[in-house]
């Protein structure tokens, strides 16, 4: 299939609602949404549910590009109404009617032409969205998975952990680690704190000591807290404790892992987005695991700089979620040792595929684990597929946010 000179012709935005990247658009009796510390846990009425200051609010993001010879690919994140806006009445202009091998030149012009106002959050989703879809639409293209055209695996299959409320159940369903939610936070005092000790000493028990054990702390914590809660953590044979901080405090992250030692590492960066923004956390903060949303952080074509730029100062990069789009990546990275799956069932008990219900046939791990190129043999770009059945709501352009 000839490449060279091979236009897109067209993009489309489209948003979702009820689960898909949006992985947190879930029911109230689902283990996600219920009481998990966040850096609204201070205000009492925010404090149930992640639902209640609206975790769920944005939705999902889809974004599809078109080539002149009808072959689509597309790829998706979180960011909904207002990133889709952004899509199709900014960033459009920098994709259609370029080359699809170009996805170097269309990056670098949506970033610059979004700085004054981007860099990070909502902006850089659409433009990982945006990036994904040409990934995606490459791969199909030029009839080759993602993997390979970053240079092919390294590794024959990929180990996963879970993130999830039961390590325990984890451990049994073949996963080598489980990452537990932080419940209680700083606003929860000494108290808070016993409990969340007393989880961790129940966990170790029940999984044993060779099975790997860590703390979400979802942006939750201040210094202090953060150093006695990675102590005892420490002192249980915890592997890591993450994202404890604002993500703009880089100082406490620095000071976090000073007082760190070799017992426990210090880990972050799910919601850091570009090269820039995670050479802080590798530089100065001297984080021993950076963890980029390939959905957040600018795409593939930016994973792949901040992957370089960790593997040359020796640090492991572990993508946070982000299903297919990580898998393709990592089983390519020798500084990758693991990989993440987000529990997606409500009591975190079976194994749901990460995306569900917006993707057709999605792959998951066994028992724990997957080997890439026999699950994606015979498949192109990221070699996923929309469930058509699900409903997308087309994003216009010229449209308002308020008129759909």
């Amino acid at each position: 299939m000839a490449l060279m000179g091979r236009k897109i012709v067209a993009i489309r935005a489209y948003v979702v609602e009820g689960g898909g990247a949006d992985y947190h658009d879930q029911g109230e009796e689902h283990w996600i949404v219920q009481q998990i510390a966040t850096p609204m846990s201070i205000y009492p009425e925010y404090k149930a549910t992640r639902t209640s200051f609206g975790i769920n609010a944005l939705k999902t993001l889809v974004v599809e590009v078109e080539a002149d010879n009808g072959v689509t690919g597309f790829g998706i994140t979180t960011g909904g109404y207002p990133a889709a806006w952004l899509v199709m009445n900014h960033l459009d202009r920098f994709v259609v009617g370029k080359d699809a091998h170009k996805i170097e030149e269309t990056w670098d012009q949506m970033y610059r032409a979004s700085l004054y106002y981007g860099r990070k959050g909502i902006v850089m989703n659409a433009i990982s969205a945006i990036d994904l879809a040409m990934w995606d639409l490459l791969g199909k293209l030029r009839e080759e998975p993602v993997y390979a055209m970053l240079g092919g695996v390294v590794r024959k299959e990929l180990q996963f952990y879970a993130t999830g409320p039961r390590p325990d159940l984890a451990k049994d369903m073949g996963f080598v680690g489980g990452k537990i939610p932080l419940v209680y936070g700083p606003a929860d005092g000494p108290d808070g704190l016993k409990k969340s000790i007393e989880l961790a000493a129940d966990m170790r028990e029940k999984c044993g000591p060779d099975f790997r054990l860590m703390w979400d702390c979802w942006m939750s914590l201040d210094l202090q807290y953060a150093k006695r809660l990675m102590q005892a953590s420490a002192d249980l044979g915890f592997h890591w404790i993450e994202e404890c901080f604002n993500p703009d405090d880089y100082w406490a992250y620095r000071d976090l892992k000073k007082a760190a030692g070799n017992k426990i590492m210090v880990t972050g960066g799910e919601h850091e987005a570009s090269k820039f923004g995670f050479r802080m956390l590798i530089e100065d903060c001297d984080l021993d695991v950076i963890q980029p949303d390939v959905g957040w952080c600018g795409g593939m074509t930016e994973l792949v700089k901040i992957g370089n730029l960790a593997e040359a100062h020796g640090k492991y990069l572990i993508p946070h979620g982000s299903g297919a789009y990580s898998y393709h990546y990592v089983a390519t990275k020798t500084n990758s040792p693991i990989t993440e799956l987000l529990m997606q069932s409500p009591k975190a008990d079976t194994v749901v595929p990460q995306y569900y219900p917006l993707l057709k046939d999605e792959v998951m791990p066994v028992n724990g684990r997957l080997d890439v190129e026999k699950a994606y043999e015979g498949k192109f770009g990221f070699g996923v597929e929309l469930n058509k059945d699900k409903s997308l709501i087309e994003i216009k352009k010229g449209v308002g946010l308020g008129v759909c």
